[in-house]
C-alpha cells in the first residue's frame, strides 16, 4: 500500500509540477483566438476552374505564396496562412483594426494591364448605342475637357451612387453587344474632389498593351506638391513597349493634336489614364488621389506579384480589438463567478469532502490550461464555455464517489472499507459517463472548425482532467487522511433526499403527456419561423456590427442601405443604443461599410464584428452540423449497446432525440437563430445528457442483479431513486456554472449558454422520466 501511495504522489506531482511549468507564464503560453484578442479569420477559395487546365496545377500553392508575401509585408504579428482542401486557403490575422484594408490586400489579384482608350468619338457612338437600350446617358455626365495646347477630349463621369447601376448595365452580354468589337466599357476607381465622391467610365481596348509580367517591381513615393504616386520598374521587353506606344502616340499628337491615352488598370478597376503627349524614355508612375495606406498597398499588391487566379472570399469572421477585449473581460468573470458558487457549494454540502473535490477542482484547471500550452492550443470563447462546463460536470464525478460513499456507510461499514467500495462501484459508471461526452467532444473536434473546433479540444482535455483528479487526485488525498495519517474518523455530509421512495414509473404517462405537448408546441413554432430559424452560417449572407460614436437614427441607416441597393437589409440596435446589427442576404459587407462611411460624416462608425458567409460554405456548414449530430447518435448507441444491451442503447437514443427536439423547439420559441455555435451546444448537451441517462442505466445494471424477485418496473424505480440525489446535485451545479456563463459570459455567447441552460434541465429531466421509463414499457412488451 505504502509503495502504491508513493507512486501515486509522484505521477499526480510530475503531472502537476508539468502543467505549471508549461503555462507560466500564462500570458505568453496561452494563446487566444481571434474572437478574444480581435481579429480576422478568412476561407479563401482559389477560382481555378477559370484557368486552362495545364495551368490549374500548383495555382493554389502559388497563391498560397503570394498572400503569404503580402500579409509578411503588411506587417501582421504571426498570422496564420494554411492550405485546406484542394481549392481553398484559410487565412488567420490577430489584432487587425483596419478590416477593410486587409480584405482589399489580400482578395487583390493584382492583375496589372495597360490597355489603350477608345477615342472621344468612339466613345461618344457607344455611349449612344448603349443608351437607347439603358438610358445611361440619364446617369452620367459627358465633359468636354481640353490639353493645354488646346487639343479636346471627353470624360465620362458619373456619381458614386451610380457605380453599381452602372456596372450591372456594362457587364450585361445584352449590352456587350453594342459595344464597339474589340472593345470594353470599365470604371475607374474612386475619386474624391473637395468631399465630392464620383467615378469615371471609360471605353478601352479588351486586349492590354503591356501586362504584369513585364514588372520587375513598384515603390511608392510623393512628388514636389507632395501628391503619392506608384512608381512601377519594367523589365527590358517592357520598357521598350512603353516607348513605342507613347512615341507612336506622341507623334500624331504633335501632328493633328489627336489625344491618346493609356488606361492603367489593375483587376479591371482603372486607376489612371494618363495622356501620351511625348515619349516616354523612363518607367511610368501611376498616379492618383492616394492616401499613404492606398499607396502603400498598391505597391505592396505589385510587389508582391499577381495571383495565379481570382480568389472568392467565402467566409469572413471578424472581430474588432475592442470587442475581444470585452469578450475576455466578461468571460473571464463568468469563469470566476462560477468556479466560486460551485466551490462554495461543494464546501457547504459535503463539508470535508467537499473540499478535497475543490482541490481536485482546482488542479482540473491547472492541468487544462498546461495541456493546450502543451498542444500549443488555441483558447476561444467558446473554449472557456468548455472549461465551464467541464468544472460543472468534473463535479459530477466527485458526486457520485461521496454519494456511493454514504450508501456505503449506511450499510455500517467503516470509513476506509466505505471508501474503497465507493471508489470501486463507481468506476465503471464514471468511466462509461466520460467516456460518451469524451466521443461527442472528439466528434466536434474533427468535424468542427475554427472556435468550435478549440471547444471540442478544451471539453476533451478537460473530460481526461476530470477522471483523473476524481479517480486518482482524491482517492489519493482520502488515502493520505485515512491510512497514512489517520486523520479523518469521519466523513459527515449534508443530505437533501434521505432516502426518496418516489414512483417515477407510475407517472410516467404525465411526463409523456408534457413532453408531447412542448415538443409539438416548439415544432409548430419552429415551422412557422421556417428559414427565420438558421443564421447565416447555414444560409449564407452578412451580419456586420458597427459602433458608432452616438445612437444612429435607424431610418437614417435604412436610407444609407438604400443608396447601395440594400433596401431589404435588417437593421436592429444592439447593446448599447450606438450599436446595431446590420443583416443582409448576401456578402454585402464592402457595400455596407462604404455607406455607411458615406452619409455618417458627422457621426464616426467602426465595424467591431463581420460575419460573412458564401452560400457553398453554407451548405457545407448545413451538411457538417448534420453530419456531426448524427454520427455521434450512432456512436453513442453502439457504445450504449456494447456495453449494456441494445434496448438501452435505443432507449438512450429516444432520450437523445428528446432533449434536442426540445431544446430546438424552445429555442426558436425565444425567437433566436441556430448558428455553429448552437449546434456545439447541442451536442454537448446530448453528452451531458447521456452522461445522466447512464448513471441511471448503470444503476439498474446493477440492481438487475441484486434485486432477483422484484419487478423490472421496481427495479428501475428503485435505481432512480437511489441516484436522485447525484442527478439533482450535478445538475444544480452544472446549472450555477451555465447560468454564471449566460449572465456574465457576455452578448457574443448569451446564445450557446442559453442553449446549455435549457439542455442541462430537459437533460435531467429526460434521464428520470424519458429514457428509463422507455426501457420499462420495452420489457414490458
Amino acid at each position: 500500500m505504502v509503495a502504491n501511495f508513493k507512486w501515486k504522489v509522484i505521477i499526480v506531482v510530475v503531472v502537476i509540477a508539468s502543467c505549471l511549468w508549461l503555462m507560466y507564464p500564462p500570458q505568453e503560453r496561452i494563446n487566444l483566438g481571434l474572437d478574444l484578442q480581435g481579429g480576422m479569420h478568412l476561407v479563401l477559395k482559389v477560382d481555378i476552374d477559370k484557368l486552362p487546365a495545364d495551368a490549374q496545377n500548383g495555382a493554389v500553392r502559388r497563391a498560397l505564396e503570394i498572400i503569404r508575401n503580402r500579409v509578411d509585408q503588411f506587417g501582421v504579428a504571426e498570422p496564420s496562412i494554411q492550405l485546406k482542401g484542394k481549392n481553398r486557403i484559410i487565412v488567420e490575422l490577430p489584432g487587425i483594426e483596419d478590416r477593410e484594408r486587409a480584405v482589399d490586400l489580400i482578395g487583390k489579384t493584382a492583375l496589372l494591364e495597360f490597355n489603350v482608350v477608345a477615342s472621344s468619338q468612339k466613345t461618344d457612338m457607344a455611349l449612344n448605342a448603349l443608351d437607347k437600350k439603358t438610358k445611361i446617358l440619364s446617369k452620367v455626365e459627358v465633359k468636354e475637357e481640353q490639353t493645354r495646347e488646346g487639343a479636346a477630349f471627353k470624360s465620362v463621369i458619373f456619381d458614386e451612387k451610380n457605380k453599381e447601376t452602372i456596372r450591372e448595365i456594362i457587364s450585361d452580354p445584352e449590352n456587350t453587344k453594342v459595344f464597339p468589337e474589340g472593345y470594353q466599357f470599365l470604371i475607374s476607381r474612386q475619386m474624391d474632389i473637395k468631399g465630392e465622391k464620383f467615378r469615371q467610365l471609360y471605353l478601352l481596348k479588351v486586349k492590354p498593351e503591356i501586362t504584369g509580367e513585364s514588372l520587375i517591381t513598384a515603390n511608392w513615393d510623393r512628388d514636389q506638391f507632395k501628391k503619392y504616386h506608384v512608381s512601377l520598374d519594367f523589365d527590358a521587353k517592357g520598357r521598350k513597349k512603353i516607348r513605342q506606344l507613347t512615341g507612336q502616340a506622341a507623334k500624331k499628337y504633335q501632328e493633328n493634336k489627336t489625344v491618346s491615352r493609356l488606361a492603367i488598370i489593375l483587376d479591371g478597376v482603372v486607376y489612371s489614364a494618363p495622356l501620351m503627349k511625348v515619349e516616354v524614355d523612363t518607367n511610368p508612375i501611376i498616379e492618383g488621389n492616394f492616401t499613404k495606406d492606398e499607396v502603400e498597398d498598391l505597391s505592396l499588391v505589385l510587389r508582391a506579384g499577381s495571383l495565379p487566379a481570382p480568389i472568392i472570399i467565402e467566409q469572413e469572421n471578424t472581430i474588432g480589438p475592442t470587442l475581444g477585449q470585452d469578450s475576455i473581460k466578461k468571460g473571464v468573470t463568468a469563469a470566476v463567478f462560477g468556479c466560486l458558487l460551485v466551490l462554495v457549494f461543494m464546501a457547504v454540502y459535503y463539508l470535508v469532502a467537499g473540499l478535497i473535490a475543490n482541490f481536485a477542482l482546482c488542479l482540473n484547471i491547472i492541468i487544462i490550461m498546461g495541456a493546450l500550452s502543451f498542444r500549443d492550443a488555441t483558447l476561444t470563447l467558446p473554449g472557456i464555455a468548455g472549461i465551464i462546463l467541464t468544472i460543472g460536470m468534473a463535479v459530477d464525478a466527485n458526486v457520485l464517489i461521496f454519494e456511493r460513499i454514504r450508501e456505503e456507510l449506511k450499510l455500517g461499514k467503516s470509513l476506509r472499507p466505505a471508501i474503497q467500495a465507493g471508489y470501486h462501484k463507481v468506476f465503471s459508471t464514471i468511466l462509461d459517463a466520460n467516456l460518451t461526452t469524451l466521443l461527442t467532444a472528439f466528434i466536434l473536434y474533427q468535424i468542427g472548425t475554427g472556435p468550435i473546433k478549440g471547444f471540442g479540444l478544451t471539453l476533451m482535455i478537460g473530460i481526461t482532467a476530470s477522471m483523473f483528479t476524481a479517480l486518482v487526485v482524491t482517492r489519493l488525498v482520502f488515502d493520505f487522511l485515512t491510512i497514512k495519517t489517520r486523520i479523518l474518523k469521519k466523513l459527515p455530509m449534508l443530505e437533501i433526499l434521505k432516502e426518496s421512495k418516489f414512483d417515477i414509473i407510475g407517472k410516467r404517462n404525465i411526463a409523456y403527456g408534457l413532453s408531447l405537448l412542448v415538443i409539438i408546441g416548439g415544432l409548430i413554432v419552429f415551422a412557422q419561423r421556417g428559414a427565420e430559424n438558421f443564421g447565416i452560417d447555414f444560409t449564407g449572407g452578412t451580419i456586420q456590427q458597427i459602433q458608432f460614436t452616438k445612437a444612429p437614427d435607424v431610418n437614417q441607416v435604412r436610407n444609407a442601405l438604400k443608396s447601395v441597393n440594400l433596401e431589404k437589409a435588417t437593421i436592429q440596435t444592439f447593446g448599447k443604443d450606438n450599436n446595431i446589427i446590420i443583416r443582409t442576404e448576401g456578402q454585402e459587407s464592402s457595400k455596407i461599410t462604404q455607406a455607411i462611411k458615406d452619409n455618417f460624416k458627422d457621426n464616426q462608425a467602426k465595424t467591431v464584428r463581420v460575419e460573412e458567409i458564401g452560400p457553398t460554405i453554407g451548405k457545407e456548414l448545413r451538411y457538417k452540423a448534420l453530419m456531426a449530430i448524427g454520427l455521434a447518435l450512432v456512436v453513442i448507441c453502439i457504445y450504449i449497446t456494447f456495453r449494456f444491451e441494445f434496448k438501452f442503447g435505443v432507449c438512450a437514443i429516444i432520450a437523445l432525440l428528446h432533449d434536442v427536439i426540445v431544446t430546438l423547439g424552445i429555442y426558436s420559441i425565444s425567437g433566436r437563430e441556430i448558428s455553429l455555435p448552437i449546434i456545439a451546444a447541442i451536442l454537448t448537451i446530448i453528452g451531458y445528457s447521456l452522461n445522466d441517462t447512464i448513471v441511471v442505466f448503470d444503476r439498474i445494471r446493477e440492481d438487475i442483479h441484486l434485486m432477483h424477485k422484484a419487478s423490472f418496473k421496481d427495479i428501475v424505480n428503485k435505481s432512480i431513486n437511489q441516484t436522485l440525489s447525484r442527478t439533482i446535485i450535478t445538475s444544480l451545479t452544472t446549472l450555477l456554472v451555465v447560468l454564471s456563463l449566460y449572465l456574465f459570459g457576455g452578448s457574443v455567447i448569451n446564445d450557446f449558454a442559453f442553449v446549455l441552460l435549457i439542455g442541462v434541465v430537459v437533460g435531467t429531466y429526460s434521464s428520470i422520466f424519458v429514457a428509463a421509463p422507455i426501457l420499462v414499457e420495452w420489457h414490458k412488451k
